[in-house]
């Protein structure tokens, strides 16, 4: 199994960050067919495969925006309003995808991306670790 940490800034805003790039230079290096395992060591952020560009992203947000309101509802209270929701959307959103790899390429579908969720606004940098696992 080949492994590297990237990370990524997604800033004060809750954010949709596209890592499609990196991942598919990642494979691209390992070669072969295989699984890319995409995980992120965090409890308030998540992986998620998605069109974006044409809208879904912020989609996305507003629909967790509605799913989950930056309020005071939050029993895990500590950081920005809100934070509690941050530490419960990687059960919706989980913090890790594996993506099969052929030749070298990620076989994600015409418009899937691979990217991170951070509702997070009092964390600006993530880390990222990519796995890939030969066959």
């Amino acid at each position: 199994m080949r492994s590297t940490t990237i990370t990524v800034t997604t800033g004060s805003r809750e954010r949709v960050y596209d890592i499609t790039p990196q991942c598919r230079d990642f494979v691209r290096s390992c070669g072969g067919d295989g699984l890319l395992h995409v995980f992120v060591p965090h409890a308030t952020a998540g992986v998620a495969l998605i069109e974006l560009g044409a809208g879904s992203d912020d989609d996305l947000l507003s629909a967790l925006g509605e799913l989950l309101p930056a309020d005071d509802r939050w029993r895990h209270a500590h950081g920005s309003p809100g934070h509690g929701r941050s530490h419960v959307m990687p059960a919706f959103i989980p913090p890790y995808a594996t993506i099969p790899v052929l030749d070298g390429r990620l076989a994600l579908g015409t418009w899937q991306s691979i990217a991170i969720v951070d509702l997070n606004v009092d964390n600006p940098e993530r880390s990222v670790r990519l796995s890939f696992l030969s066959d």
